[in-house]
Formats: C-alpha cells, sequence, structure tokens
C-alpha cells in the first residue's frame, strides 16, 4: 500500500486505509466502481432490462448509462482494500450475465476509488457529477 509521508516524515494512510500499527487492516471501506463494459449491438429494451434486473441483484448499484453497445455502471462496493475492491468489480458482469441476461460484452474499463478521492474529486469540480437519478438511463 502506497502511504504519503508528512513533512516530518511521518507516514499518512489515505482513504482510511489502515494506520502504520495495524489498527482497521480489517475493517470494510466503501469504493466508488466505474464498470465499462462493450461488445456487439444488442436491442436497446434487452439492455435496459438487463441492467434493471443487475441493479435489482446488486443493491449497491446506484446509476447505469446504456446504449445498445456499451454501458457503464456506477456503484458503490465495500472492500477491505482496492484490491478486493477491484476484483469483485471484475466478476461483477461475468457472475450476473446469466442470471439478469446481460450482453456478453467484455470489460473495456474499470476505476475503483476510495470514498475520500470521490468526494475530493466532487468538491473539486472534476471527476464525475453525483449518480443522480439514481436508475437506469440511456445515453
Amino acid at each position: 500500500m502506497r502511504r504519503l509521508a508528512s513533512v516530518g516524515g511521518e507516514q499518512r494512510p489515505r482513504d482510511g486505509a489502515q494506520g502504520a500499527d495495524g489498527a482497521g487492516a480489517d475493517r470494510p471501506r466503501l469504493w466508488h466502481v466505474t464498470l465499462s463494459v462493450a461488445g456487439a449491438r444488442a436491442p436497446l429494451a434487452d439492455v435496459r432490462r438487463a441492467l434493471e434486473r443487475l441493479a435489482h441483484d446488486h443493491p449497491f448499484l446506484l446509476t447505469s448509462r446504456y446504449a445498445d453497445d456499451h454501458a457503464e455502471i456506477r456503484y458503490w462496493e465495500e472492500a477491505r482494500d482496492l484490491h478486493d475492491a477491484a476484483a469483485l468489480a471484475l466478476r461483477l458482469w461475468g457472475e450476473h450475465r446469466r442470471t439478469a441476461g446481460l450482453p456478453p460484452w467484455e470489460i473495456v474499463g474499470l476505476e475503483v476509488i476510495g470514498r475520500e478521492t470521490y468526494h475530493q474529486r466532487i468538491t473539486e469540480g472534476y471527476g464525475p457529477p453525483p449518480a443522480i437519478p439514481v436508475g437506469v438511463h440511456p445515453y
């Protein structure tokens, strides 16, 4: 885990990471995930229905945007560290493909950032706008 050094040389964790004494090592944290998928064209109505089923199956799903050949899914994941959050995100599409009726698209992008970083980006005016309205929407 990368740690930032303060002016005094003290190690300081980012995004609620564990301290040097190991405190909080197993405490889950929230990670903001943006998963991008793409592939062959599919009927828009089918894509929408599949993403709505995915949102029902995955209650932390914030918003999905879709077209007939790609989609972006944004949600919060609870995980111990970035590696765990990324692993869960990379499995999401494949594990729900059959049950939600998702198109056979591949993952073409993944961003996982800590909650503090997400809110800092919003405050500074860059990064994705907050996921409002929540739900499944066309591009």
